[in-house]
């Protein structure tokens, strides 16, 4: 059985493949903002569980149909996103160096909550047979770093580019003193809950193991 990963992110993909799986990656080439920015447009502001979903469904849904090096898709599609919810807000990806240091600023030896989405879709035999999802949260209370530390995090560029400004598998992963919940989580993928969706929708887990 393959999975096919609609995502560019590199945790995910290292996360699946830590599992035992080697995932076809796709990039969704979906804009998040844009997406988001309709749907709020008629509901009013997503909470954190409702934004991560909407978007990895949508990053799924954008690779439905399409062909991998030349072969129709033929396998479970995954689509992911990540949110960080503290202080009453949601944060994505910083992508500039002030902004993660306000972040930082704000979060520095507090908590707050990390939401990844997932969704599912059975896309076996190369037609859309259904689709599963949901969002899973876990939390993070973080150690209380100096200002020399949060500069020399923040200037390794590792921060601009992930929820919350933050890394738990990487050079970030000292600086965090807990997590409650699934910690694949944090990557931005629950290994648990993409679980319990595959056997949702009939497929055994020991048969996405495709990696040595």
């Amino acid at each position: 059985m393959r999975l096919y990963l609609a995502s560019t992110s590199p945790a995910r993909l290292q996360t699946l493949r830590a599992a035992g799986i080697e995932p076809i990656a796709i990039a969704p080439g979906v804009d998040e903002e844009a997406v988001v920015a309709a749907v709020e447009a008629e509901s009013g502001p997503l909470e954190a569980s409702d934004l991560v979903q909407l978007l990895a469904r949508a990053k799924a849904e954008a690779i439905v149909g399409r062909a991998h090096e030349g072969e129709p898709i033929d396998g479970l599609i995954l689509g992911g996103d990540s949110a960080f919810l503290t202080g009453g807000a949601i944060h994505g990806k910083p992508h500039r160096p002030e902004v993660a240091r306000r972040r930082w600023l704000g979060q520095n030896g507090g908590h707050g909550d990390l939401w990844s989405g997932h969704w599912l879709i059975d896309h076996r035999g190369g037609a859309m047979r259904g689709a599963v999802g949901r969002a899973d949260v876990a939390t993070v209370r973080f150690a209380a770093l100096d200002d020399a530390e949060i500069d020399a995090y923040i200037a390794t560029g590792e921060p601009l580019l992930v929820a919350g400004a933050f890394t738990i598998d990487s050079l970030g992963g000292p600086f965090i003193r807990r997590v409650e919940g699934d910690p694949s989580t944090v990557v931005g993928l629950s290994l648990s809950t993409l679980r319990d969706l595959v056997r949702e929708l009939g497929v055994d887990w020991p048969s996405l193991w495709n990696r040595r």
